[in-house]
Formats: C-alpha cells, sequence, structure tokens
C-alpha cells in the first residue's frame, strides 16, 4: 500500500460496490481502497490499526453478524457493514454485534468522509458479562420480564434500543428469540472451549400449548432461578433453552429442580386444563464427546425427549 495512507477495506466480491467505494473515496486525503474478497482472506491478513473496514452485507459466507462477532478482538480498526436502503434492524444488530455501525447503498463522499472521522460512529455495547449476587439478584428482577431489554441499551442514551430488542426478543415471553439463542451458542462454546470452563445447556417445555399468561408467569420463573449471566430463550412453541456459563451439570440441575418445583406449586395449567407438566434435558462441557456446539445442544435436547417421553422430570447428561 503507498506510504503514509491508510487503507479503506472493501470486504466484497461485489465490483459495483468497490467501483463506488473507490468513487466516493477518490477526492479524500490519506485514503486508498483495496479490495479483500472473502472473509477467510480477511481472518488470514487481518488491516492494520488505523485502517477502516467496510463488508458488504450479502458477501457469501457465514452470517455477516456473525461474522462481525468474529472479528471483535482479531482487528483492531474499525468496522461497518454495508447494508441497502430501508434495513431499519441493520445498525443496532452491527453494534450489538461489534461493528462501528452502518453505510447504506449506494455510497457517497459525504457519507464516507463522517465515517472516516475518528471518533465516529463509537461501537455499541455488548451485554454485560459479570456475574453478580447469584439467587439475590435473580430474585431482585424477578417481576421485570425485560431482562434482554435491559441488556441491549443504546451507548448514546442508556435506554433500551427497541429495533434491536424487536429484532432479538420473543414478545410473547420477553427471552430472547430463537435466532438469537443459535449465535450465543456457537459464542459461548467456543468461549468454554479456549478458556477451559464449564458451560451448561438446558432445554425444558412441556407438552401441549399453554396461554400468554402462563408462558409469561414462566418466564418469570426461569428469571427467579436464574443469575445475570444466564441466556434464557424461547425455543419454539413450548421449549425454552438455556445457556449458563461457568455452569457444569450440578449446578444446571439445581436450577432445573427450583423451576419444576415451582411451576408445580403455581398450578400452572395448559389450554385444556391440565398441570403443566415440565421435562428438562441437561447437557454440559467439558465432555469427552463434545466437540462442536452442536454435540452439546444435540446431547440436551436428546435428554430433553428422554424426559418427556418418562412423563416429565429432569435427566442430566
Amino acid at each position: 500500500m503507498g506510504d503514509g495512507l491508510r487503507t479503506l477495506h472493501v470486504v466484497s466480491s461485489d465490483e459495483s460496490l468497490l467501483a463506488s467505494t473507490s468513487a466516493a473515496a477518490d477526492s479524500l486525503d490519506g485514503w486508498e481502497v483495496a479490495q479483500i474478497a472473502t472473509q477467510e482472506e480477511l481472518l488470514e491478513h487481518p488491516p492494520a490499526l488505523g485502517d477502516v473496514l467496510l463488508v458488504d452485507a450479502w458477501l457469501r459466507g457465514r452470517n455477516v453478524y456473525e461474522f462481525c462477532r468474529t472479528l471483535t478482538g482479531q482487528t483492531r480498526c474499525r468496522t461497518f457493514l454495508v447494508v441497502d436502503q430501508g434495513n431499519d434492524l441493520a445498525g443496532p444488530i452491527a453494534r450489538f454485534c461489534g461493528a462501528s455501525g452502518v453505510l447504506r447503498r449506494p455510497l457517497s463522499r459525504s457519507t464516507l468522509t463522517e465515517a472516516l472521522q475518528d471518533g465516529a460512529f463509537p461501537r455499541g455495547p455488548l451485554p454485560h458479562e459479570g456475574r453478580e449476587g447469584g439467587d439475590q439478584a435473580g430474585a431482585e428482577r424477578a417481576d421485570a420480564l425485560d431482562l434482554p431489554a435491559s441488556l441491549l441499551r443504546d451507548i448514546n442514551t442508556g435506554q433500551p434500543d427497541t429495533s434491536l430488542v424487536h429484532a432479538l426478543i420473543d414478545p410473547e415471553t420477553g427471552l430472547f428469540n430463537y435466532g438469537f439463542l443459535n449465535i450465543k451458542l456457537d459464542e459461548e462454546f467456543k468461549r468454554a472451549k479456549r478458556f477451559d470452563q464449564p458451560l451448561a445447556c438446558v432445554m425444558l417445555g412441556f407438552e401441549g400449548q399453554a396461554t400468554s399468561e402462563v408462558l409469561r408467569e414462566l418466564s418469570s420463573i426461569f428469571l427467579e432461578t436464574s443469575r445475570d449471566t444466564d441466556l434464557l430463550g424461547r425455543f419454539d412453541e413450548n421449549s425454552f433453552l438455556f445457556l449458563l456459563p461457568n455452569t457444569g451439570p450440578d449446578g444446571a440441575s439445581i436450577m432445573a429442580s427450583r423451576v419444576t418445583a415451582m411451576a408445580a406449586e403455581r398450578n400452572l395449567r395448559d389450554l385444556v386444563g391440565d398441570a403443566l407438566v415440565l421435562s428438562v434435558g441437561i447437557s454440559s462441557y467439558p465432555h469427552p464427546d463434545f466437540a462442536e456446539r452442536e454435540d452439546l445442544y444435540g446431547s440436551a435436547r436428546k435428554a430433553f425427549f428422554d424426559a418427556r417421553a418418562e412423563g416429565g422430570g429432569v435427566i442430566c447428561v
């Protein structure tokens, strides 16, 4: 690259995006444009400090938001996702995943100039990863079914980003949705492997259907028995998936037993009036047979189905 110049890396195989970026940057002093065709090429040759990444939202490979999370800690430069006009959810999700922000097609000199200014578009906050208070913390938030919303706060206002909340939260229960669980399962499993820490995966559910009121009551029980660092999500209509960092099988079993006991005490019922019988499957890492996240999840799901076949209860792998 040219002496004394910083580089604007366009991570895309789209020649038209490269051309429009080059045209927009043509009159910007101190910058040059370079193309990186694939995600793999970028990871093999990370850019230098002070450079800027423009990642094409339509770039083939892994999900671009997941890719932004992968870049966190591996690059020392600002990253922007290039999206289409009208994509209102891209901004908050991109910032949540570690990017500095988004730029919209077609790129213009003014928007590019603003993005390249040092200090523009600060990176958005990630969920709080500290551990506080155990059961006491769970009890304090038992009446607030907006835990995910409390984690997804805008860095400027300190208030929940409503567009991001709607994208990542199940509206009926207030828990995280399946799409976000899928991303977090990959992230938490990699973290557990890298730092040799325990991770429990809990699948819990019931047969039949339940009203929204019963589902919210069940969600409040989950919150009462969990910690701030636990990830609680709705998997489908009548089942849920929990990820419990720094938790082994004993700790996960204790949580599951508390959940089932409290559900029985509150006499929760399904749509036809039958008692809500909970089935729970638990798996945990480290385990000699768990090399991938699918192994951890698949084992918990199998244990869940086994528990349901036995008429309810907790089965821990």
